[in-house]
């Protein structure tokens, strides 16, 4: 229609069309986006500052421009400097409707803000790390003994250390001199590998800081870690900024391929992300502040009138005071996409058969070079790859999980944007990537929405009424126990995108090949009111929501689930039977999807092949669990270069029935594999269908 334009929120992946000429908050609002409005849209708090992204987006099928907002206002010019302006910066409240439009919102300015589960798990880790420290004390030079300075710091570190042959970085031997008189000749060192030195301080120092970093499709989670103790300090996480150019790896392999600078955007995009996370984690490692008060308790202000902020820590508590500077390690494990767009490497030939990538081997690069602001002689290890569409990411969990030491066969899933699986043991291993696309993750169904506040993340469905009890993110209470306004309800996420595809099939709503079944038994289930050939059953009334409207899964939305599942049934399905086998001794599931999903509800709905489910384990996020272990064991780094290349890669959709299994996979729980486990937990007549 004319008088609509259509508009995505990224990160959150919320779209839709509404009314030419409402604002960017009325729009947000009408989405179930949430955007800080604090002044109640009057222009004076600034908190509402989006990006709205300039560019051709297949994707979506749009063009977004800054012409399809209206005309800059005065009063934005006072939270918005020139140079944000340049780059498309706005104030939502300020801008409304003339066209289609891609819009940006940061971290700072969303409401709800998203939850990222990427919690480190406790593991046995046994300590190695790449940089080390080394103290060491020695004679200042003298007309007998005029050596250098790093010659005299060398000869003292292969004395009192036994290391050899060292090399220094430039800008470290630029801070050399200083710190050794500072120190009155005792510093201590950070010698990365046993070759380079790559930072010094004078005196004595002990302990020292780096990250292993995650860097996901749709998440980011970096783990700040002492890397002395091996303690986890902080975990921090994100969206990926990357979401706006598409929600998948082909969307923005097709971004760079389309948009003269794309690659360089998006990398610049992850780059800065990078830095993000890594100084909001040492900012948290200082005392909070507040207003100064002089005696009387008045504010006291500078000479611009703004009021000076002094420390107020806590009593008892210790603070590191530690800043970007003080980050002298990083690791980073990305799946074969993310890495090429991260190192600025054509990522176009990884999307096109054979799908050879650029780079299989680890990197050692220094950070400065990449941009990220840490110890400038610091380096950064990436991870290796092993095929165009299973990369470092699963080396990863491949480190973490350790299947190549185990005589148990194991299976492991690790379900995100895309789904990688490794099948083996000590023995063989094999691998391979399903197109899960993200559906599971909310954003291709009409009401799914990443995880955030109000957004529903478990659902039962009784099968006798079908009635529908559901808990959101932010919220103790079920539905059945809260008042419907009490609810705030804005979508579905991923965990209530697994559980409602169980609870439909379980309950009878639905029938096993997907289709809703005629006999229902409430008036939850109905055509769409604008499109009568679309059915669809309500989640939740638009009274229990925040958004003024039913939430509803339809028909497409549970095709789209559908599809997903089927392709890692499929994969599951195939890679056992190129092993030979019909049963595996455990399923492990990784992701942010492994720490929530219900393993009675993921069998229902068919994610993997019937099994006992004690043998069903979840290892929550694996991969920032093995760039952490290669943060702190530089032998893993070592394993991780020789399990890329020892794990035997197939690609599913060249099986000669892959389409054939793919469609009887996307029946629930299969159309004709037997489930005999869900015996008791399914009603017979439900799961006896044909």
């Amino acid at each position: 229609m004319a008088d609509t334009v259509k508009v995505i929120f990224q990160p959150s992946g919320r779209r839709g069309e509404v009314e030419k000429g409402i604002n960017l908050i009325e729009a947000s609002r009408r989405l179930g986006v949430d955007i800080e409005a604090l002044c109640g849209e009057k222009k004076v708090c600034g908190k509402c500052k989006v990006r709205i992204e300039q560019g051709v987006f297949p994707k979506y099928g749009i063009t977004s421009s800054l012409d399809h907002v209206s005309d800059w206002q005065k009063e934005e010019g006072k939270f918005i400097s020139e140079a944000e302006r340049a780059q498309g910066y706005r104030l939502a409240c300020a801008a409304k409707l003339t066209g289609d439009v891609l819009v940006f919102v940061p971290e700072e300015s969303r409401a709800g803000k998203q939850v990222v589960s990427k919690a480190a798990r406790d593991i046995p880790i046994e300590w190695n790390p790449a940089v080390k420290l080394y103290t060491v004390s020695m004679k200042p030079p003298s007309f007998e003994d005029p050596l250098g300075d790093f010659e005299r710091t060398a000869r003292a570190l292969e004395e009192q250390h036994g290391l050899k042959d060292l090399d220094i970085d430039w800008l470290i031997l630029q801070r050399l001199p200083g710190a050794l008189r500072q120190g009155d000749w005792t510093v201590t060192v950070a010698v990365w590998n046993d070759r380079e030195i790559i930072k010094v301080w004078p005196g004595e120092v002990k302990d020292y800081y780096g990250f292993g970093i995650d860097v996901g499709t749709t998440t980011v989670a970096a783990y700040f870690c002492n890397m002395r103790t091996m303690e986890v300090i902080d975990t921090v996480s994100m969206m990926n900024p990357q979401c706006k150019y598409g929600e998948d790896v082909m969307a923005r392999i097709t971004y760079h391929m389309q948009t003269p600078g794309g690659l360089e955007r998006m990398s610049d995009d992850i780059i800065a992300g990078l830095n993000q996370l890594i100084a909001q984690a040492c900012e948290a490692t200082w005392p909070p502040k507040r207003k100064k008060r002089d005696a009387e308790g008045n504010v006291v202000t500078d000479e611009n009138g703004k009021p000076v902020m002094e420390e107020a820590p806590e009593e008892g508590k210790t603070y590191l005071r530690l800043t970007p500077e003080d980050i002298l390690d990083v690791t980073i494990g990305c799946n074969t996409a993310m890495h090429h767009i991260l190192l600025k490497l054509d990522p176009q030939y990884v999307g096109l058969a054979p799908f050879p990538p650029v780079v299989h081997r680890s990197l050692d690069i220094k950070a400065r070079d990449l941009g990220l602001k840490i110890n400038p002689g610091s380096y950064v290890f990436i991870l290796p790859n092993e095929a165009g569409f299973v990369g470092a990411d699963n080396v990863c969990v491949l480190i973490a999980e350790e299947p190549y030491k185990s005589d148990k066969l194991q299976l492991i899933i690790d379900i995100g944007t895309n789904g990688e699986l490794v099948l083996g043991n000590k023995d063989k291993m094999i691998s391979s990537s399903c197109a899960t696309g993200p559906a599971l993750e909310g954003a291709q169904l009409t009401f799914g929405m990443r995880a955030a506040p109000g957004a529903i993340e478990r659902i039962k469905i009784d099968p006798e009424t079908h009635e529908v009890d559901y808990k959101v993110i932010g919220r103790d209470a079920w539905k059945n126990y809260s008042k419907p306004e009490e609810m705030q309800t804005k979508g579905i996420c991923g965990s209530g995108i697994l559980d409602v595809l169980a609870e439909l099939y379980r309950a009878g709503v639905i029938l096993k090949s997907g289709r809703f079944s005629p006999k229902q038994k409430s008036n939850r289930f109905r055509k769409n009111p604008d499109n009568p050939r679309q059915k669809e059953f309500v989640i939740a009334w638009a009274e229990e929501t925040s958004i003024g409207k039913d939430i509803v899964i339809t028909q497409k939305d549970i095709r789209q689930i559908q599809l997903a599942k089927g392709a890692l049934y499929t994969g599951c399905k195939l890679m056992m039977r190129r092993m030979g086998v019909d049963k595996v001794d455990s399923i492990k599931i990784a992701g942010a999807f492994g720490t929530h999903v219900d393993r009675t509800k993921a069998l229902i709905m068919g994610l993997f092949p019937d099994c006992d489910l004690e043998k069903v384990v979840s290892v929550g996020n694996a991969a920032g669990d093995g760039a952490r272990i290669a943060l702190l064991n530089r032998d893993k780094r070592t394993e991780a270069n020789w399990v890329a290349r020892n794990v035997e890669y197939i690609e599913l959709t060249v099986e000669p029935d892959f389409e054939k299994e793919f469609m009887a996979a996307m029946q629930i729980p299969h159309m004709t594999d037997d489930f005999p486990h869900l015996r008791g937990i399914v009603p017979d007549e439900i799961l006896d269908q044909k």
